[in-house]
């Protein structure tokens, strides 16, 4: 393929670029052959000329499709190459939140720097069992695929983990432990996989650091073999480390911390067990404050070191080793601390009494002068003498350092030894999983021997991952048998070769090692010499004589070689050591040195130890030279380590984990791109793309292959053979046949093929596109333009026809307008006219009017005024004194009111004053009707002085008609008067007087008038403010009024919704409850099946063993709850026979089971002295009874000879009372029918009714008795009878009954009748005197008897008083909360009625379960007493058949027993068998029966029903042991029957219908009303009579719950193959989605192939279980529960392996899944199942898949997904967004801001942060009783049951 037709125009390529490493461009232009350069723009929509490079001409790298970008595999990019692998991870880890990408065989893990949720059971449980390719990538996925392997091809397993510090290694490697420890469980109940993971903590305290890049940095390399027995359980595990950083104990970086152990003891100093440790704060020690960082953020050091003591604890190291262990390390920090001070320049010295070198000696258990000598001292030995040399101040501080990096590498190594200890099993181990936790591929500034053993190590590493990835693409081709041809790696044998080689580097160093005068300056001329011109891959730096280069495979590393030489040789000082094994104190510490004198062995301990100086206690010479002469250096220990493992990991099979660091500043989910590819290329991802592209790395199957490219084919290249159809079609589209190869099976294509196919396929899809776009777009057009013209028509036709009729109606409308305006202006006109003259006429009528009346009135008023003052001048003369007293009388009346209205003021200044209005509004309802009555009252007053004004002015009037009087009298006098002038003149002045007066008069009545009209004007105001204000008080107290209702409407609903929450949080914690008490059943069901499976090895180890007896493998505890002494028995025997089973394999589990069977013991214990008290109190009534018998025995003998008759007439009269009776209890019981008691009258009425048959018969056997005493009685002399009473006591101590007293009496007094009686005789010995006091004693009996019954009559009266009074306190109580009620407000009223009605309801309750327990102990004491009689009737009856002959009997007249028959009642419906052919009967119904074969044509439920008429007949029988033997039988029998075919669907489905109809009878024939209710009346005569069966009702219901969790379980281990495939994989709509390109872990492909599951298969399978269960007759309840939770599974499967899987997170797929669901649910809809709860349970996964489908863009779409996602979680939401992937090029991904808007809008919600579906989950299941019509007594028995054994009866 020519470059020009892959870079033309709007191609994207990568470029390099110096931030982001590679940048994204656009070509602009089409390259063409022999361009110089290329056009491109940047995203950022730059535009740029790029340069080619003139000698390579290399184009720059091509981009893969939008659709590949994101793939979970990197080889199914189909450009393979840097820029590719990177935007892939980027896009994966910023964008998707996805941390783990396959590349090939190597799964890339990013460190996100924040814990995700990915690692819980529920993700370990869903890749369980699957293939690694058909889920997203994971650590799991890697984990699960070495186990498969494992057990597959039994081949030893490797992880290998490696990274850079800070990448997450050791959280991979122990997530992988993890998952092995989860998912292949234990060999044994020692908890293995606990002890495995508990050393993780331990390593981590002793070997992690923090660093600059890690928080949790693994200072050390290990190598952890987990192994596994022959059923792949983990049987323990063994560690190897290598190279511990040992030099960090002495020294940290800034910012670093030492190791985290030190820093926990420090942090928890203030416990008082380490007290004596003399720690304080870390900023004390030196070697724990060099790094000025002795706290991680969010880690607590002293709960660290909880965790590291308890996992000490549990890998048995007991408490004094870990103070030992926490001495010896609180022992190096004190030593640290020692302060060594110049002597001079040659020596040094530690001053005396240093504290801290005291409590390094104390604590150590050596001397303080010895210590503090050699610290300062070292020993030299030569041929013939020993020196000791004084060392300086900065020797002696090494020699210090070193000893403390030695005392913690012997630590360390003593703990990894003793951590091996507690991890290695007895038993055999057959195969082992290794994990490799190392270090990866390092770079510093400053590089020294650390840095080169490390690098050596992944030089070694990545030659093994090269050759193996080799192998595997070798082994690939061969296996399609495609032409093979060498691809060209990367060999670094070369590199490896110029370190461990002859003469390499480590041979170099060894060598100046031994040189008594080498140093790192020697060493490195040394190397100059050697290597500088002989190996390309070394290499001098220009400007240092002390450093070299070495090229790794990754990078070039330049090396210090100063401290080489140290480090290597590794020495510490022999008299310091022989100090510490000196200490007598302190035996840890000699145990830590003890291995001295031992050689070195690289698989026994750590290789990062070091050279160890091997000194004894006592030394010797020899041996000293002998081990010097085999000590080993560090590098040489490293060397051998590293080999030996390599040849552990080419033993194995190798699976690769890289981790990756993201950045270098632990920001989570933050991508630093350079960061990235230096680790890329470090660790092989690179190489192995590399490798990969030069092959063929496209890989499709042609299945695959026609599915995706069937677009490209034309019809006639499709051909029946499809391998054929893609050859030939391959061909057409690729020209050059090098760029594929076809295999057996697959189509291998080169980089960038696949590209270009889908380039074509997208070209094809477009060009498809446009053309159905172009032809609707036409039709839509088209259509527009019809609607367009066709609506331009109809508008135009209405609006002309509008506008003619606009102009008729304007001419019309024209035409009246002139007619109007014509009569309207004469109208106008007409009346301007009528209204001018009307108007004259008016105006000269009144003027002339007025002027008339004005003269009518001037003469009128002057002929008034000539009268007025003609009669007031006289009026006015005669009494002008009585005006004046008058006038005195009404000045003090007007005084007064003065001063009242002066009052009255001051009162309204007060009226209207704050406080006066605040206490107004305090009561204002009541003021307001004061203030009314109160302007009432001022009304009144008001009215009386108008009446008083009136009233004045009437005196006036009369005053003056009377001085008209008087003026008339004294006209007649005035001749008189005449006389008189000087009285007129008086007069005349008292006129003028009386004139002021009136005028002054006239004044204060105008004053007062005014004054009254303002205070009425005032009154008025203020009655309007008060009705203002009264009107805001009725409208507040309106709303008031309204707010408490609304308020009281509120409570009201919310109580209605908080009763109805709380009834959904019951019916919850139910549920709850039920799922928690069936998941004990299960736990229970499984510690009884091991316990079987114990005692079946017992019994397997101990057939040949004597004294070993085998136990019945189907013992339960169930079964122990109901047997007696000989179960009991046997529980003793299999207890023994499990403790010794259980010797030999584990402690622990022993003691569970001997705590299980003590505990049974206990309860089996104390139910027999349960029994036993029971008997002794029933012997100890019995004796009472009999003894009472005895008392009376003897008047009833006396008196029975003398009052035959009297006893006939009190029987006569006790069987009419008895009528009575029950004539008035049949009458109280049909009236009190509803009350509680009424059952118990039926219950005695029945009692009586049998007691009467029972009187009838035994009248009959009385008369037997009769005889007989008639035979004795004239054959015995009368003195013997006197003498001899024990011959009638033996007779009458067989009447156990007063009848049958009675009756024989009665037989006594024939006998004595049909004789001559001889009172002489009779009275000879005292006969008389003893009837008498017969006599008295029957007397006393019967006023006994009667006094007795008064009593009852009156404790019955007293009863029913003090009920009375009960009911009229609580009537009075009542009415008192009534009372206090109302006075309640609304809001506290309902609740106290509320609480009221609670407390009543309690109450009622209480007393009714009071009175039920009342009445089930009186039944049950009846049904007591009568099992007693009956017992005693069947003694009597078999003493009765004996027949003794009375020593005075007749020879010659024989008396025959008289046979009278007793009436029994006409059982039917039950089934006899003899107690031997119990087992035969339970092997042929339970074990022997086969649901396929016999099973089938039988009635559905037929055991249950057989079983139950079987229990009928022993319960008829009254036998106790038969019944419990029996149920104790079947339900061991299904247990038994379980456990063999637990597996089988149609076995388990049979006995689950079986044993719940089993249950149900049991209640349905229990007797018990409640399940009563439906039964006929020939069923209720079918009811158990005798035993109450509640207890193994519960039993068999926990039976039938394990039964149901068997079933689910089973029908989960056949549906869970079906679901992923059926409901995923599957494409039921053909061809709506395509399958993408995938890389090298191939998932399982959608197209139905054979043996592929589909949709289908689900659905006949679940028809299948619904028919099965149908025809075994499983009620309809509990079907719909079953297929409920089939569903559960189904929709919880798919679910989880959606949000698992990103191929299946795409709009395609979401339709795929919308359609199955719909398929399922017409499942339900035919099988009438729709209203179980099925439906509901899918929600989840519609919603999932509404969800792939609906629009992820705007705001508007993240409202309608957060409101539709109802039953999905937060955490799925996310997912599924974030895994959503286009399959086509026209889909667009999720932004990530989109999925950021529906984080923040669900952010509210309360819900478990869990992403996935607890699969595991069982909804709690119920039984509801559903009763049979079947009769009992129609069922025949077929004969294929082999049970001709057992009678009907």
């Amino acid at each position: 393929m020519a470059a020009s037709e892959l870079y033309t125009k709007c191609a994207r390529v990568w470029i390099p670029d110096a931030e982001e490493v590679w940048k994204s461009a656009e070509l602009i232009k089409d390259y063409k052959n022999g361009d110089a350069s290329l056009q491109l723009m940047l995203e950022d929509g730059k535009s740029i000329e790029h340069t080619l490079d003139p000698k390579t001409k290399n184009l720059p790298y091509l981009r893969n499709p939008d659709i590949l970008v994101g793939e979970n595999d990197l080889t199914a990019l189909s450009y393979l190459h840097e820029p590719a692998v990177l935007h892939n991870l980027k896009v994966r880890f910023v964008d998707s939140k996805l941390i783990y990408t396959y590349c090939g065989i190597v799964l890339v893990a990013i460190n996100p720097y924040e814990t995700l949720p990915i690692y819980g059971s529920d993700i370990i449980n869903a890749y369980s069992g699957q293939n690694m390719g058909d889920m997203d990538p994971h650590i799991f996925a890697v984990a699960e695929e070495a186990y498969k392997q494992m057990a597959r091809d039994e081949r030893n397993q490797s992880i290998i983990v490696s990274g850079e510090s800070g990448a997450g290694k050791t959280v991979s490697a122990k997530y992988a432990m993890r998952y092995f420890a989860t998912v292949s469980g234990s060999a044994s109940e020692a908890n293995v996989e606990e002890k495995v993971l508990a050393s993780n903590p331990i390593m981590e305290a002793i070997g992690n650091a923090k660093t600059t890049r890690n928080d949790n940095s693994s200072r050390f390399g290990k190598y952890i073999e987990i192994g596994f027995d022959n059923r792949y359980r983990i049987i323990g595990a063994n560690m190897r480390t290598y190279l511990l950083e040992k030099s960090r104990v002495v020294f940290q970086a800034d910012e670093e911390r030492n190791y985290h152990i030190f820093y926990q003891l420090c942090a928890s100093s203030h416990l008082p067990e380490l007290k004596n440790l003399k720690l304080s704060s870390a900023n004390d020690f030196l070697y724990t404050r060099q790094g000025r960082s002795p706290v991680i953020i969010g880690v607590d050091d002293t709960k660290e070191l909880c965790t590291t003591r308890n996992a000490f604890t549990l890998l048995g190291i007991n408490e004094s080793y870990q103070m030992g262990l926490f001495q010896v390390l609180a022992a190096i920090l004190h030593l640290g601390n020692v302060e060594i001070k110049d002597r001079d320049s040659d020596s040094s010295v530690i001053p005396p009494n240093n504290c801290h070198l005291m409590a390094f000696c104390e604590l150590v258990g050596v001397t303080y002068q010895d210590m503090s000598q050699w610290l300062c001292h070292r020993k030299l030995k030569t041929a013939t003498e020993t020196y000791v040399k004084t060392l300086p101040r900065l020797q002696a501080t090494n020699a210090r350092d070193a000893l403390s990096k030695h005392i913690y590498a012997k630590l360390f190594n003593w703990i990894v030894e003793h951590v091996n200890k507690a991890l290695i099993t007895n038993v055999k181990q057959h195969s082992f999983i290794g994990v490799l936790d190392i270090y990866g591929f390092e770079t510093f500034e400053i590089n020294s021997f650390e840095q080169f053993c490390i690098n050596y190590a992944n030089e070694k590493l990545q030659q093994q991952f090269n050759m193996h990835v080799f192998k595997l693409e070798q082994e690939e081709y061969m296996k399609e048998q495609i032409p093979w041809t060498l691809i060209d790696f990367y060999d670094n044998q070369p590199c490896i070769n110029l370190i461990e080689a002859k003469m390499g580097i480590l041979d170099l160093l060894d060598e100046e090692c031994k040189m008594p005068k080498g140093s790192d300056d020697s060493w490195a001329q040394k190397l100059y010499n050697t290597h500088l011109k002989t190996c390309s891959l070394f290499e001098k730096p220009r400007m240092s004589n002390r450093a070299f280069i070495i090229q790794h495979f990754a990078d070039k590393v330049e090396y210090q070689c100063e401290g080489f030489l140290a480090k290597n040789k590794d020495t510490v000082n022999e008299e310091q050591i022989n100090v510490l094994k000196a200490s007598k104190k302190f035996n840890l510490l000699v145990e830590l040195f003890h291995d001295e004198e031992k050689a070195t062995s690289p698989t026994g301990q750590v290789p990062g130890t070091g050279g160890r100086t091997r000194l004894s206690i006592k030394p010797d010479k020899s041996r000293e030279k002998s081990s010097k002469e085999h000590k080993k250096t560090v590098g040489c220990q490293f060397r051998n380590s590293l080999q030996m493992l390599m040849e552990t990991l080419n033993a194995t099979t190798p699976h690769y984990v890289r981790c990756i660091k993201p950045n270098d500043f632990k920001m989570a989910f933050t991508f630093d791109p350079k960061r990235a590819v230096q680790q890329l290329r470090a660790c092989g991802v690179l190489e192995t793309i590399r490798i990969s592209a030069a092959g063929f790395p496209s890989r499709w199957t042609y299945q695959e292959f026609f599915s995706r490219y069937r677009v490209l084919m034309k019809q006639k290249d499709v051909l029946p053979d499809k391998k054929l159809t893609c050859r030939n079609v391959l061909e057409k589209l690729v020209q050059d046949q090098d760029k594929y190869q076809f295999g057996k099976t697959k189509i291998f294509f080169r980089a960038g093929q696949v590209a270009y196919l889908e380039k074509l396929r997208a070209d094809k899809l477009r060009a498809a596109c446009i053309r159905i776009q172009k032809t609707i777009r036409c039709w839509l057009a088209r259509k527009k333009y019809l609607r367009k013209r066709s609506a331009a028509i109809t508008i135009q036709r209405f609006t002309r026809g509008y506008q003619a009729r606009c102009l008729v109606k304007f001419m019309r409308r024209t035409q009246a307008a002139t007619i109007i305006q014509k009569y309207r202006r004469m109208y106008v006109e007409k009346k301007r006219y009528r209204q001018k003259q009307a108007a004259a006429l008016a105006m000269q009528t009144i003027l002339r009017a007025y002027i008339a009346r004005q003269k009518y009135q001037s003469l009128l008023r002057e002929h008034k005024v000539v009268i007025i003052q003609k009669r007031v001048r006289g009026w006015l003369a005669r009494c002008w004194y009585k005006r004046c007293l008058i006038a005195i009388v009404y000045l003090q009346c007007c005084i007064r009111r003065m001063r009242a209205r002066r009052e009255l003021k001051k009162l309204k200044i007060e009226a209207r004053s704050v406080e006066h209005f605040k206490k107004l509004n305090k009561g204002m309802e009541n003021k307001i009707m004061q203030l009314q009555r109160r302007i009432d009252e001022q009304t009144r007053e008001n009215k009386s002085v108008n009446e008083k004004l009136v009233g004045l002015e009437s005196s006036y009037t009369v005053e003056s008609e009377r001085l008209r009087g008087e003026l008339n009298r004294l006209r007649g006098v005035e001749e008189q008067a005449k006389n008189k002038t000087n009285q007129v003149t008086s007069l005349l002045e008292e006129l003028e007087k009386l004139k002021k007066e009136l005028s002054v008069t006239q004044q204060e009545k105008k004053t007062i008038e005014d004054w009254a009209h303002n205070y009425r004007d005032e009154m008025e105001k203020m009655v309007s403010e008060l009705k203002e204000q009264n009107g805001t008080l009725k409208k507040d107290k309106d709303d008031l009024n309204r707010l408490i209702q609304e308020q009281s409407q509120q409570m009201t609903e919310k109580m209605a919704r908080a009763i109805v929450q709380e009834t959904q949080q019951l019916e919850t914690d139910l549920n709850e409850e039920r799922s928690r008490y069936q998941n004990l059943l299960t736990e229970h069901l499984r510690l009884e099946e091991k316990y079987d499976d114990l005692k079946e090895a017992m019994a397997s180890s101990n057939v040949s063993k004597p004294g070993h007896r085998r136990t019945d493998s189907t013992h339960s505890s169930n079964e122990s709850e109901y047997t007696y002494n000989s179960e009991y028995a046997e529980l003793e025997e299999g207890s023994r026979a499990a403790e010794d089973v259980t010797r030999g394999i584990d402690t622990s589990l022993t003691l569970k089971l001997q705590k299980r069977l003590t505990e049974l013991e206990q309860e089996k214990q104390s139910l027999r002295n349960e029994l036993e008290n029971k008997e002794e109190q029933f012997q100890r009534a019995r004796a009472r009874d009999d003894a009472e018998f005895k008392k009376a025995r003897g008047a009833e003998l006396e008196y029975e000879s003398l009052k035959r008759q009297e006893l006939e007439s009190e029987n006569k009269k006790l069987k009419h009372n008895l009528v009575e009776m029950r004539q008035s209890l049949l009458g109280n019981a049909a009236a009190s029918s509803g009350a509680p008691g009424s059952p118990a009258y039926k219950v005695l009425l029945e009692q009586l009714n049998s007691a009467c048959e029972e009187l009838d018969v035994r009248k009959e056997e009385v008369l037997i008795l009769r005889s007989q005493l008639v035979s004795q009685k004239e054959a015995m002399h009368h003195k013997e009878t006197m003498t001899e009473p024990s011959v009638y006591a033996e007779d009458v101590s067989k009447l156990k009954d007063a009848d049958e007293l009675k009756q024989a009496c009665i037989g006594l007094k024939d006998t004595n009748r049909s004789a001559a009686p001889d009172f002489h005789k009779l009275n000879e010995d005292g006969e008389l005197w003893l009837v008498n006091q017969g006599l008295k004693e029957t007397i006393r009996l019967l006023e006994h008897q009667l006094q007795t019954q008064r009593r009852t009559y009156d404790s019955e009266v007293e009863a029913l008083r003090g009920e009375l009074q009960n009911v009229k306190e609580e009537n009075n109580r009542q009415q008192q909360l009534l009372a206090q009620n109302l006075q309640l407000p609304p809001e506290a009223r309902i609740e106290a009625s509320l609480q009221h009605e609670i407390t009543r309801l309690t109450n009622e309750n209480l007393d009714l379960m009071e009175q039920l327990e009342k009445q089930d102990r009186t039944i049950r004491k009846l049904k007591k007493q009568l099992k007693v009689y009956s017992k005693r009737i069947g003694e009597m009856g078999a003493g009765q058949t004996e027949g003794q002959t009375s020593p005075g009997q007749m020879v010659d007249e024989p008396i025959h027993p008289v046979n009278i028959p007793r009436r029994e009642k006409d059982f039917q419906g039950m089934l006899e068998y003899k107690k031997e052919d119990e087992l035969k009967l339970v092997k042929n119904l339970i074990l022997e029966l086969k649901p396929r074969g016999v099973a089938v044509n039988l009635i559905p439920g037929l055991p249950a029903y057989i079983l139950f008429m079987c229990l009928r007949h022993a319960d008829y029988v009254n036998d106790d042991q038969k019944v419990r033997t029996l149920l104790t039988s079947t339900i061991n029998s299904i247990k038994k029957i379980l456990k063999k075919r637990g597996d089988d669907f149609e076995t388990v489905s049979f006995w689950l219908a079986n044993t719940c109809r089993f249950l149900h009878c049991l209640k349905q024939y229990s007797g018990d009303e409640a399940f009563m209710k439906h039964n006929t009346s020939r069923q209720n005569e079918h009811c158990l009579s005798n035993f109450d069966l509640a207890e193994y009702r519960q039993v068999i219901s926990d039976l039938a719950i394990q039964i149901y969790q068997q079933l689910i379980k089973c029908m989960e281990n056949i549906l869970q193959p079906m679901i992923v495939s059926g409901m995923l994989e599957h494409e039921t709509i053909q061809g709506v989605s395509g399958v993408k390109p995938t890389g090298l872990r191939k998932r399982t492909s959608s197209i139905a192939d054979e043996g592929t599951y589909t949709l289908d298969s689900i659905l006949r399978q679940l028809s299948a279980f619904h028919s099965t269960m149908c025809q075994h007759g499983t009620d309809p309840e509990l079907i719909k529960q079953v297929v409920k939770q089939q569903f559960y599974i189904i929709g919880a499967v798919t679910l989880n392996n959606l949000l698992l899987r990103k191929d299946m997170c795409s709009w395609s797929k979401g339709m795929q899944i919308r359609y199955n669901v719909s398929q399922l649910e017409e499942w339900l809809r035919d099988k009438g199942l729709m209203v179980c709860g099925a439906k509901e349970t899918l929600e989840p996964l519609i919603q999932a898949a509404q969800l792939l489908q609906v629009k992820k863009k705007t705001d508007e779409d993240a409202e309608a997904i957060c409101s539709m996602c109802q039953a999905l979680t937060t955490a799925q939401i996310v997912k599924v967004l974030n895994l959503y992937t286009p399959v086509n090029e026209f889909e667009e991904r999720v932004s990530v801001a989109f999925i950021r808007t529906i984080q923040t809008r669900l952010r509210d919600r309360c819900e478990s942060p869990q992403l996935l579906m607890d699969t595991k989950m069982i909804y709690p299941v119920t039984f509801p009783f559903s009763p049979s019509s079947l009769a009992l007594e129609t069922i025949q028995i077929p004969s294929s049951l082999n049970l001709a054994f057992l009678t009907r009866v």
